[in-house]
């Protein structure tokens, strides 16, 4: 049986050529759309986009304060909690003070007697000039007593030769010869006594005048200010005041209290970390741009940041403060060795430091280590 083929309805030319108006329209109508949005991302990347780097390899970073004590002594008491937030100057922690109160009293001590010492230094000075001027005295006093023996000897020795000179004679008796001799033995004998006092008051005098000078030289020109013993007594007092305040330990910037690691009793030495201090008004961003990015990055260039702990809400401003001496490949513990076969490059990344309004932080505080998205405007380069 043989079948008859199916007719094909007739197309009217008239719909026909309706929907060859409506798919020419519609593919014009894409053409514009692509069009449209090549040209705006063309004027966008020429006008925004190239003038803009961005990275979201960003990081919060302080230069965190370690709180160390600087001397040895035993914690008497801890007056801070993690998470606290301190200003600076707050106490944090106070170190068993006893030997420290000892020491200072002992320095004050040690002053007290070095300015007792100048002191009586000084008056010693003025009584060995007052012996200076005794022996001076008694010196004269010896000399003239030297001159009377003198005269009397010159005049016991010329009575004696007179008479000597006429015993033969016999003017004279020999008793009267006998009293000649012993008054001239006399007169002798205390000429030379007299001499011998001379000598001893000059070498009196001349040990007074030896004294006074070697006093004289540890005072003179000096004050009990500027006396060397005195200014060494008063170091040793300032020192044992200094490590008495260093008892009290303070906290050297505003920020909050992390990793405290001391305890009450605990016995500390100098050096030893006992906490840190993260100063949050002084943050700032480390942001690891792409080596092919910083081609015209400078320092001072503005910069636009946000945080994923506020969202797109909060931007903060900023600028590039500087740039890492080294990539972070570089300075890693184990720095990448790619002296090997198997060499495949790597785009490396060089850390640039962002500074963040101030202002901003105070109201937006940000903590350390938080990620950030950061836009860079290179317009002005």
């Amino acid at each position: 049986m043989t079948e008859t083929p199916t007719e094909l309805p007739a197309v009217d030319p008239q719909v026909s050529a309706e929907r060859r108006i409506a798919r020419r329209t519609w593919l014009w109508r894409v053409a514009l759309a692509v069009l449209a949005t090549g040209v705006s991302w063309g004027l966008w990347h020429l006008l925004i986009a190239r003038n803009h780097i961005r990275t979201d390899n960003a990081y919060v970073n302080a230069q965190v304060v370690q709180v160390t004590p600087l001397l040895a002594a035993s914690v008497a008491e801890l007056l801070v909690t993690e998470t606290q937030t301190v200003n600076a100057g707050d106490v944090l922690v106070r170190l068993d003070n006893a030997n420290a109160k000892i020491a200072t009293a002992h320095a004050e001590a040690e002053l007290a007697a070095a300015k007792r010492r100048f002191s009586q230094a000084v008056a010693n000075g003025e009584a060995l000039s007052a012996q200076v001027d005794a022996s001076v005295s008694s010196l004269d006093q010896a000399e003239a007593r030297l001159r009377t023996t003198e005269i009397d000897f010159d005049k016991a020795q010329i009575d004696l030769q007179r008479r000597e000179a006429v015993v033969d004679s016999g003017a004279i008796s020999g008793e009267e010869l006998t009293q000649a001799r012993r008054a001239f033995e006399v007169a002798r004998a205390l000429r030379d006594s007299a001499r011998g006092g001379v000598a001893e008051r000059k070498a009196a005098r001349r040990t007074a005048q030896g004294q006074l000078d070697a006093n004289d030289a540890l005072v003179r020109g000096l004050s009990v200010e500027t006396d060397p013993a005195v200014r060494a007594a008063q170091a040793q007092l300032d020192m044992a005041r200094l490590d008495l305040e260093r008892t009290i330990i303070r906290a050297p910037v505003k920020g909050v209290v992390s990793r405290i690691q001391a305890q009450i009793g605990q016995r500390l030495s100098p050096g030893q970390t006992i906490m840190t201090i993260v100063p949050l008004d002084r943050v700032y961003v480390d942001a690891n741009f792409k080596e092919g990015q910083l081609g015209r990055v400078r320092i001072g260039m503005p910069a636009a940041l946000t945080s994923d702990l506020y969202g797109s809400d909060i931007v903060y401003r900023g600028r590039v403060a500087g740039f890492s001496g080294a990539t972070g490949s570089s300075m890693a513990v184990i720095p990448a060795q790619n002296a090997t076969g198997n060499w495949i490059k790597t785009v490396q990344r060089l850390p640039v430091r962002i500074e963040i309004d101030p202002h901003q932080l105070s109201a937006h505080p940000l903590r350390v280590g938080l990620s950030m998205d950061v836009e860079v405007d290179v317009s002005g380069q």
